[in-house]
């Protein structure tokens, strides 16, 4: 493995000097020069100090923040300059080649001082944008409203008024006061129901525990449900003995119990209203392999009327396209989250961009397929970069109709 590190540093220090070309032809300051390279060669030993040591055993999330953010903010901007840097030397290969053919000359253009600032102000502002994601991005909480017509809704249950929150990562924030304003986003909606899809933690179940009398006062006329999402299994955590693990999950439930919330396991509730039912299941986690895969459809759906309405939360939304949607049961609205929007992209009116789409087909928002509804929480916390850039934390509002 650090021979692997070794390669990939060396790769990094080659686009390093190509990127230094650009920085060169700004200034002639010798001093610059030298402060340029002193600065660049310290992040490189820090980051290669901090991957070198890092522990899973270390449960404190701000080690491996850290390190994303230095490397969101200090080599992924770089890209922008090589690629600036990159079509102008290809212009300046096309010259001097062209002119060798014709006229015999080898004459090599100089670098023009305007693509090194182009490629170099890029870069600066996407780091910007990072650290802005950092600082406040992640504290942008936005309520998305949605409306849904569900087939077979009763009457009593039109106008009915759902909130959705997702991938908490509670591991992730280090200040639970600072989400008070998101906890009143959440309680402004007057919310007959409130549905959390999974990812409470990261990993350990005691990451939830200061953020219990927060979310405590979350409020819904007809309560709190949520489901587990891949990592409240405590998969990606490091354990003393296998009976540490085990204790997990229940004491994360009880957590959850202490905050007013019902975890459902494979497991479905009835709201009833005016002798009409609405019905809310919720499903362990179920994605794509190496996902784990263990919710159970036909478990939570068992003795519920096909033709009844129904609300499925399921945390990965690739269980929708694999099992949901052409399952006898006729669920009708599958709630997921997961995705988090990868914390980064567009995410405008008309234009939804973000690389989590080149794995997750349904990332963002309501889809419809075969008749049924897929909506895809785009996350209320962090987890790895612990900022968003484009893609802000939701909350969302679902009316049914």
């Amino acid at each position: 493995m650090q021979k692997n590190i070794l390669i990939f540093t060396g790769i990094l220090f080659a686009l390093e000097f190509y990127v230094y070309q650009a920085f060169k032809t700004l200034t002639n300051n010798q001093w610059l020069r030298v402060g340029y390279w002193v600065i660049t060669i310290a992040v490189y030993l820090f980051f290669i100090y901090e991957v070198l040591n890092f522990k899973r055993t270390d449960r404190d999330h701000h080690r491996v923040q850290l390190v994303a953010s230095v490397f969101l903010m200090f080599f992924l901007p770089k890209l922008f300059v090589v690629f600036f840097l990159f079509l102008e030397d290809l212009a300046r290969g096309f010259f001097f080649f062209a002119q060798k053919f014709i006229s015999g000359d080898t004459f090599l253009p100089e670098r023009r001082k305007f693509i090194s600032i182009l490629g170099l102000g890029s870069a600066a502002v996407l780091s910007l944008l990072f650290l802005d994601g950092i600082i406040f991005g992640k504290y942008r909480h936005t309520v998305r409203k949605v409306k849904i017509k569900i087939q077979g809704l009763p009457q009593s249950f039109k106008g009915y008024r759902i909130v959705q929150i997702s991938d908490v990562h509670a591991g992730s924030f280090f200040h639970p006061e600072k989400l008070q304003h998101a906890i009143d986003l959440i309680n402004e909606q007057k919310a007959d129901l409130v549905l959390f899809t999974g990812d409470m933690v990261n990993n350990y179940s005691s990451e939830f525990e200061p953020f219990v009398p927060l979310f405590s006062s979350i409020q819904a006329k007809d309560g709190k449900f949520s489901i587990l999402g891949n990592h409240d299994y405590g998969d990606y955590g490091d354990w003393t003995s296998a009976s540490e693990k085990a204790q997990n999950v229940p004491k994360l439930i009880a957590l959850q119990k202490q905050a007013g919330f019902e975890l459902l396991r494979n497991e479905h509730r009835i709201i009833e209203k005016n002798g009409e039912k609405l019905f809310i299941l919720g499903v362990e986690n179920w994605g794509e392999k190496p996902f784990p895969q263990y919710g159970d459809l036909n478990k939570a759906s068992k003795n519920i009327p096909a033709e009844a309405a129904k609300i499925l939360m399921s945390h990965d939304p690739t269980h929708f396209d694999a099992v949901v949607k052409n399952h006898p049961s006729n669920v009708q609205l599958t709630l997921s989250g997961h995705t988090h929007g990868m914390q980064f992209g567009i995410d405008l009116k008309n234009v939804r961009w973000s690389p989590v789409q080149y794995r997750y087909k349904k990332w963002a928002d309501l889809y419809e397929s075969n008749g049924k509804f897929l909506y895809v929480n785009r996350g209320f916390g962090v987890i790895g970069y612990p900022g968003r850039v484009g893609i802000e934390p939701e909350i969302t509002l679902i009316e049914l109709i």
